[in-house]
């Protein structure tokens, strides 16, 4: 991914946090010269000073095949984004459109049904456990715990991490309190979202 510098984002624990909030992902590989790319939930875990992705695909979906033991997985993570007009600007220049975007490649594995199990059940308490009466995996009856023979999970491990946060780092001061101030003004959560994220840096 192609980041300008003053637009890159090195913090380690920064990074890791914005995967976890935002941890539906892009999975991208290439199948016979193909890139193919699936959208789905994820869970990020650090263990032995290394970094792991793990989620699961629907075994219909062919990608899963190749997942196993590929050293060239990309995984795409992306955060608010938005329109930024030129006229926001006390003079004038080019519009531009602003984001987050974090890049992670590493080598993928397939896990046995333990593994994927032990996965489900941290990604169930994750969305579930504030429920009462959730369905996490333990309240979930023996006859829909059969469905996990319906997916196929995988686990990467990360070697490569690129982090792109473009929020008008570039601009003036005052140009950036116009463009927080109209960000918040539309009715987008995501210029909200944006807006939240260019005061914050």
């Amino acid at each position: 991914m192609y980041i300008p510098k003053h637009y890159q984002m090195k913090d380690y624990q920064e990074i890791k946090n914005f995967m976890t909030k935002y941890n539906f992902a892009t999975v991208v590989t290439v199948d016979e010269l193909k890139p193919i790319a699936t959208h789905l939930p994820v869970i990020i875990n650090e263990h032995d000073d290394a970094l792991f992705i793990s989620g699961h695909f629907a075994r219909g979906n062919k990608q899963w095949r190749t997942m196993d033991n590929n050293e060239d997985v990309l995984i795409i993570f992306h955060g608010p984004h938005g329109y930024i007009s030129s006229t926001w600007y006390e003079t004038e220049d080019v519009p531009t459109w602003d984001y987050q975007s974090i890049h992670v490649y590493g080598k993928s594995v397939l896990l046995n049904e333990h593994q994927l199990k032990e996965d489900l059940k941290v990604l169930l308490d994750k969305y579930e456990s504030e429920h009462r009466g959730g369905a996490t995996w333990e309240n979930l009856s023996d006859q829909t715990k059969k469905q996990i023979k319906g997916i196929v999970g995988f686990k990467v491990k990360v070697d490569k991490l690129e982090a792109a946060y473009k929020l008008s780092q570039n601009r003036s001061e005052t140009d950036k309190e116009n463009i927080v101030i109209h960000l918040n003004n539309t009715e987008s959560d995501l210029d909200k979202n944006l807006a939240e994220e260019i005061e914050k840096y």
